[in-house]
């Protein structure tokens, strides 16, 4: 499976989110999108699971590495 990182911590907190989709929206079926973020993307994960059809909940995953540091993968289905 193909997976595409993106870390945005560096990227200013309203701009995150529409990045995000933008990425996720490139990824073909099958790929993951992969996030690196500074704090649990969990209101990301509903806002993806109520908005886009192809996110495929039930496989995303969540590690975190650090205090500040969260990896979360979002698949496409």
């Amino acid at each position: 499976m193909t997976t595409t990182t993106l870390d945005v911590r560096e990227i200013p907190p309203q701009q995150r989110h529409p990045k995000i989709h933008a990425a996720f929206e490139e990824l073909d079926a099958g790929e993951s999108l992969t996030i690196i973020n500074d704090h649990d993307p969990k209101p990301l994960f509903y806002e993806m699971q109520a908005e886009i059809d192809a996110f495929d909940a039930d496989n995303y995953e969540l590690e975190q590495r650090d205090d500040n540091e969260f990896a979360a993968t979002f698949p496409k289905q």
